[in-house]
């Protein structure tokens, strides 16, 4: 018998042809765009492939969330850091908690595999880390901040706490104070900044690209 790795469902209907990814449970089904019968098609391709070695991180990095609102951005962050090998996230102040349904949603499950602890405030967060020898790197678009890809390459090997502001208000002022430096990610169109957790996402990626001797 014939098991397939991936099923598609293909409309007969020569002027829809719609095509949607779907579980094998019968020979046909009814096509969603125009109701029209479906057929089958099989797909032995594997796009799932597996690491076969786990990178071994030469340097830490912790994350703060300094007051994030939004529960899908927060478990966005969780599912990026996961994969880029973060080791703990703080939630401080508002930040919803890997419980909340929002961060499951988009988390995918990554809520439960990264360390984390609550943080009333992100300021005391950052003398603590800065006390035990993190590079403390604010993400926000400020004035005087540097440019991502001119980020100072000597944090190499040296433990770094990323920091990650509120949607609308940003980073706690105090936290400029404390820091060692201040990335901002370049935008070139109209907007003046991303969503918080894709500006994670290029940021932590940027962060293990520069530290990964």
């Amino acid at each position: 018998m014939h098991s397939p790795k991936h099923v598609y469902f293909q409309c007969l209907k020569p002027t829809c042809r719609f095509r949607f990814p779907a579980e094998f449970s019968e020979n046909f089904v009814q096509c969603p765009k125009c109701g029209s019968s479906t057929e089958p098609i099989f797909s032995d391709f594997e796009n799932t492939g597996n690491i076969s070695t786990q990178p071994q991180f030469r340097t830490e990095i912790a994350v703060l969330l300094d007051n994030i609102r939004s529960a899908f951005n927060v478990g966005s962050i969780f599912r990026t850091s996961d994969g880029a090998g973060v080791q703990k996230i703080i939630l401080s102040g508002i930040t919803p908690p890997p419980d909340h349904p929002g961060v499951r949603k988009t988390a995918l499950g990554a809520e439960l595999h990264i360390p984390w602890e609550q943080s009333w405030s992100a300021v005391e967060t950052c003398i603590q880390y800065k006390n035990a020898g993190y590079q403390i790197i604010v993400l926000e678009k400020a004035q005087g901040a540097t440019p991502l890809s001119n980020l100072d390459s000597r944090i190499s090997g040296t433990p770094i706490l990323l920091v990650v502001g509120n949607e609308v208000n940003g980073i706690d002022p105090d936290i400029f104070t404390l820091a060692h430096q201040v990335v901002t990610i370049p935008m070139y169109g109209i907007k003046e900044s991303l969503n918080v957790s894709v500006a994670f996402g290029i940021c932590i990626y940027w962060l293990r690209f520069v530290t990964k001797n």
